[in-house]
């Protein structure tokens, strides 16, 4: 603990807030909220914790905190402080996925549409559906039904749709509001759990249409009712109320947490979903978190009632959310809470060994790499490859490894400038010289670790400009590939020496991949760039000759050697202006003469 660090706890408040956790390069790392800051932030510091936690104190230099008037002021602070900042440890939905629900618009010629977004608007939502291809089915089996609007298509001009059935709103007298207000209540009453009145009426149209001997239309009705089955019947009744309800449970073991709802819908559980996330706080002031986010920030459509497991904060939570959040004490109610905390028991045991596996290869992997090297632990490394053929198209790229994972967002790359020639050490000190002076003007993290691949030589021009050009102290290394062209040995330190890793040891697996990325990464960009010169000719060097009028000259005159030998009036016709038709032949023939020169 450095003295900036206990001079601040020292005079923490008693009081809710919100506080910030800062890294060594002043960035945000970590944002909590408590009933109490001098406690909670108190806590971090003293005590034993388990490896996750250690890791994030490890990594705190400083801290802010801020003060709220209660604890529920707080908990929407520290919602909006995690969506302004993205801090790397507050990481419980950052990869959870937004749920599609189906939607009935309200427009002149209503549609039913899949949606992703949740808005304010007048349309009609039903969901969510975890399961995309159960909301998908159910569209395709209402659409059957159904025929609302599914083209943009004026009056009288018939989409296929509109052939099968399906879609009248381009009829030549389209529907009117009633008709459609009628559909639209239908199906409203379809997704609410009316569909067995849908299914006798398609039934007893079956019957009169096989009385008929309208066959075709009754198996057709046939099929219909069997997909309605097939789609709707499968849910299990689990409450007979047909009120809608999220039901939540969590389980916490180790500094994890496992969040598991129900989602209910008329009765029936439509579908469940499961979220494993680290967290540093009290489990319930965690779990209230993650459902404020999940609402609020997540655009999850509130149901009219939330279920909570015992002991957590239903009245801050109904608060918050402005709905009927409550934890049930007896019966069915009670039951369905219990069966989502089993649940999410079993969800978080069998995910253990996955963590643990993952975190072994990855942030253990940087930390005893941090040890091999004998510095702090590398969470951000920034690796660089260099690619070309002969000296032509010259190229670098970087890639980022955040706490051993590669941070794909954070990539670059780089097209060489003042190289000429395939130079590998003058391209290695151009590209690091634009990489640095960039994070340096605007602000950027600096990495823990730079990576360049290569030996002592792109080693020593590395170091050169990132201390006498730019005077950063950085760690830095090389990896050298063997015969095969495989990572061989990793080199640190002045002069270069051979970093001791086991070939089979998580770390030199770690460096391993960084390289075979960034190489992977270099040369898929100067493939591109080589392909596309390779499709370029004499007309893309003249001012004037874009793609439209390159194309347009080649397609008419089928080669160049042929618009050398065209007039001026050959290409009047094609709608060039004169003044670009005399630098076309004037570029062209004065190539041609220079290269009969010699």
């Amino acid at each position: 603990m450095n003295d900036i660090i206990r001079k601040k706890l020292a005079v923490l408040p008693e009081k809710p807030g919100c506080y910030l956790m800062k890294d060594k390069h002043e960035t945000i790392i970590y944002v909590g909220k408590s009933k109490l800051l001098k406690n909670r932030v108190r806590s971090y510091f003293t005590g034993a914790h388990d490896k996750k936690t250690q890791r994030l104190v490890q990594e705190i230099v400083d801290f802010e905190y801020i003060i709220t008037s209660s604890e529920l002021e707080a908990l929407i602070l520290e919602m909006n402080l995690i969506k302004q900042y993205d801090p790397k440890y507050n990481v419980m939905l950052k990869d959870d996925k937004s749920y599609p629900y189906l939607k009935i618009t309200s427009e002149r010629h209503p549609r039913l549409l899949i949606t992703r977004n949740v808005k304010k608007d007048s349309g009609k939502y039903f969901g969510p559906y975890p399961n995309v291809i159960a909301a998908r089915e159910t569209k395709k089996l209402l659409d059957r039904l159904y025929p609302l609007r599914k083209c943009n298509n004026p009056p009288g001009r018939y989409c296929l749709y509109y052939h099968m059935g399906q879609c009248l709103a381009c009829a030549e007298t389209p529907p009117t509001k009633a008709f459609y207000k009628e559909i639209v209540d239908e199906i409203t009453s379809f997704l609410q759990g009316g569909f067995k009145d849908i299914k006798n009426d398609l039934t007893s149209k079956m019957h009169e249409a096989s009385e008929s001997l309208n066959f075709e239309r009754a198996m057709e009705l046939r099929d219909q009712i069997q997909h309605i089955e097939v789609i709707m019947e499968q849910q299990k009744m689990i409450l007979s109320d047909n009120v809608d309800r999220d039901i939540f449970g969590y389980s916490y073991d180790k500094g994890w947490m496992c969040v598991q709802v129900f989602f209910v819908r008329q009765g029936k559980m439509i579908e469940r979903d499961v979220s494993i996330f680290p967290f540093f706080d009290d489990p319930e002031d965690a779990f209230s978190s993650y459902i404020g986010r999940f609402y609020l920030h997540e655009n999850h459509l509130k149901p009219k009632q939330i279920f909570l497991p015992i002991g957590s904060d239903a009245a801050l939570l109904s608060e918050l959310l402005s709905t009927h959040v409550m934890t049930p004490f007896r019966g069915s109610k009670r039951k369905l809470v219990e069966l989502a905390v089993k649940n999410a028991g079993a969800a978080l045991d069998e995910k253990f060994s996955i963590i643990e596996r993952d975190e072994e290869r990855t942030i253990l992997a940087a930390e005893k790499l941090g040890i091999a090297m004998h510095i702090e632990t590398p969470h951000r490394i920034e690796a660089f490859d260099n690619s070309n053929i002969q000296g032509t198209d010259p190229v670098s790229a970087m890639v980022v490894f955040m706490d051993g994972r590669p941070d794909k967002k954070e990539y670059r790359k780089y097209k060489i400038r003042d190289v000429n020639g395939p130079d590998d050490y003058d391209t290695m000190r151009e590209v690091i010289r634009r990489r640095y002076s960039r994070v340096l003007k605007d602000n950027l993290p600096l990495p823990d670790l730079i990576i360049v691949d290569g030996g002592k030589g792109q080693m020593s021009v590395a170091l050169d400009v990132l201390e006498n050009e730019l005077g950063l102290d950085i760690p830095l290394c090389g990896l050298v590939k063997d015969d095969k062209h495989k990572t061989s040995e990793l080199l640190y330190g002045t002069p270069p020496q051979v970093v001791d890793l086991s070939r089979n040891s998580p770390e030199f697996y770690l460096v391993q991949r960084i390289q075979d990325e960034v190489h992977r990464f270099a040369i898929t960009f100067h493939r591109q760039l080589r392909g596309k010169s390779l499709f370029q000719s004499e007309l893309d060097k003249i001012p004037g000759v874009g793609e439209k009028r390159r194309t347009l000259l080649l397609r008419h005159f089928k080669s160049i050697t042929a618009i050398k030998q065209a007039s001026i009036s050959d290409i009047t016709r094609l709608g060039i202006p004169s003044n670009i038709e005399t630098l076309i032949l004037e570029s062209l023939n004065q190539k041609k003469e220079e290269g009969s020169a010699d």
